[in-house]
């Protein structure tokens, strides 16, 4: 191999390295976020919720403190499914 080629095979494999890394330790925090209220996961760490506004099963990021990506502000469901989450009551699958 010469150098352009090495350093090229090198920065690809070091930024491949930096994405897996990255994808792990984003799914760790959603999975520990969702540990934190006890909710069950998926295998990227996502609580697995039944949605109240659509009623479908869904696997979304919770924030530490118990909203979840897909809350909307103001909306009646969305707001007691937040605070079903908070007090460990949230459907799930």
């Amino acid at each position: 191999m010469d150098d352009d080629r090495l350093a090229r095979f090198l920065r690809t494999r070091v930024r491949s390295a930096g994405q897996q890394f990255a994808q792990a330790r984003a799914a760790y925090q959603r999975a520990r976020n969702a540990a934190a209220v006890d909710l069950p996961v998926d295998e990227e760490g996502n609580a697995r919720l039944v949605c109240r506004r659509y009623a479908e099963r869904r696997a979304v990021p919770v924030d530490s403190d118990g909203t979840p990506s897909c809350f909307e502000s103001g909306h009646p469901d969305c707001e007691g499914c937040r605070e079903d989450i908070r007090e460990g009551r949230i459907e799930t699958w």
